[in-house]
C-alpha cells in the first residue's frame, strides 16, 4: 500500500501538471497564474483535510502544526530536492513580485494567533487576503510576457483536462493518504517512537504532493508551475487550509507554536527570497539549494533533540 501511494502520486502528478497546462494554452493564461492557483489548490487538498478533520475531532495542534511544517518542508525540503533535479529559475515577473505576497501572508498570520486563537474573524481575514493575492496574480499574470506555449507540447482537450484536474487532485490527496499511514504502519513495526513519526514522516507525507508535482513540472522545464506551486501551496495552506478550518471551526493555538516552529517558517520563507535575489539572477542552483536542504535537516535535528 506504501508503494501504492507512491504510484498514485507519481502519476497524479504528472497528469496534474499535464492538464493544467493544456488549460492555460487553450484560454491563453500564463501558466505562473495556472501554477499559482489550480495546481496549488490541488496539492494543498491534503493539508485541508487533514487540518479540517484534526479541528473538528479536537485537535487543534495538529490543524496548526500541519501548516507550518508543510510551509516549512515546502520550501527547504520539496524545492530544495527540486532544484537538486533541475535547477529552478525565476522567469516570470509575477514570481519576482509575489515572493513577497507569500511572506505577507505569514506575517499576517503570525499577528492573528498571538491572542492564542484564530478566530472566525481571523479565518476570513485570511481568506481575504487570499482572495486578494489571487486578484492580483491574475492581472499581473495577465499583462506579463510568459503567456507562452510550450513547443511541441500535445494540449489534451478541455473538458478532459478539467476531468483530469479533478481527477489528480484526489490522487494527490488520496496517494499521501495512503503513503503516510503505511508509513506509520511500517514504523511501528520497527518500533520507532510515534512522536518521531509525527515530526517526519507526517510532516514530509503531506508535503509529497508538493514534491511530485513540482519535480515532475521542473523535468518538464516548467520552472514557472515548479515554482509557482510551492509559492501557491504556502499562501493556500495559510489562507485557504487555516482560512477555511478556522471558518468552520475557531482553532485554538498552542503558546509552543507561537515560538521556534513559526519562526523557522518565516525565516525559511524570508531566506527564500534572499537566494532567489542574489546575486540578481532569480535562479535556485544547486548550491543553494543544498543550503535550504541542510537548513532542513538541522531544524528536524533540533526536533527530534527537543522530543528526546
Amino acid at each position: 500500500m506504501l508503494l501504492a501511494g507512491f504510484i498514485i502520486l507519481i502519476y497524479s502528478g504528472k497528469y496534474l501538471v499535464k492538464s493544467s497546462v493544456s488549460i492555460a494554452n487553450y484560454f491563453n493564461i500564463p501558466k505562473i497564474f495556472i501554477g499559482l492557483t489550480i495546481v496549488a489548490m490541488g496539492t494543498s487538498a491534503p493539508e485541508l483535510l487533514v487540518s479540517i478533520n484534526a479541528s473538528l475531532t479536537g485537535h487543534p495542534d495538529v490543524a496548526m502544526y500541519n501548516v507550518i511544517g508543510s510551509n516549512i518542508s515546502n520550501i527547504a525540503f520539496v524545492l530544495a530536492i527540486t532544484a537538486m533535479v533541475y535547477p529552478v529559475a525565476i522567469r516570470s515577473l509575477t514570481l519576482k513580485s509575489n515572493l513577497p505576497v507569500m511572506i505577507g501572508i505569514l506575517l499576517v498570520m503570525y499577528v492573528l494567533v498571538l491572542d492564542k486563537e484564530l478566530s472566525r474573524l481571523d479565518g476570513f481575514l485570511l481568506f481575504a487576503y487570499l482572495a486578494a493575492s489571487v486578484i492580483l496574480y491574475y492581472y499581473q499574470a495577465r499583462g506579463s510576457d510568459d503567456n507562452h506555449k510550450i513547443q511541441g507540447e500535445k494540449d489534451l482537450n478541455l473538458g478532459l483536462s478539467l476531468i483530469l484536474i479533478l481527477i489528480c487532485s484526489g490522487g494527490l490527496a488520496y496517494g499521501a493518504h495512503l503513503l503516510v499511514d503505511n508509513a506509520i504502519i511500517i514504523a511501528r513495526h520497527f518500533g520507532i517512537s510515534e512522536r518521531i513519526i509525527s515530526v517526519t514522516l507526517v510532516a514530509v507525507g503531506t508535503s509529497i504532493p508538493e514534491l511530485t508535482t513540482s519535480v515532475i513540472a521542473s523535468l518538464r522545464k516548467e520552472s514557472d508551475i515548479s515554482i509557482g506551486n510551492i509559492i501557491g501551496s504556502n499562501l493556500y495552506n495559510v489562507g485557504f487550509v487555516l482560512g477555511i478550518t478556522a471558518l468552520i471551526k475557531p482553532i485554538s493555538v498552542n503558546p509552543l507554536a507561537l515560538g521556534f516552529d513559526i519562526y523557522i517558517m518565516i525565516g525559511i520563507s524570508v531566506m527564500l527570497f534572499i537566494l532567489f535575489v542574489l546575486p540578481l539572477k532569480f535562479n535556485l542552483s544547486r548550491w543553494k539549494s543544498f543550503f535550504l536542504f541542510s537548513i532542513y535537516l538541522i531544524y528536524l535535528y533540533l526536533i527530534l533533540e527537543k522530543i528526546n
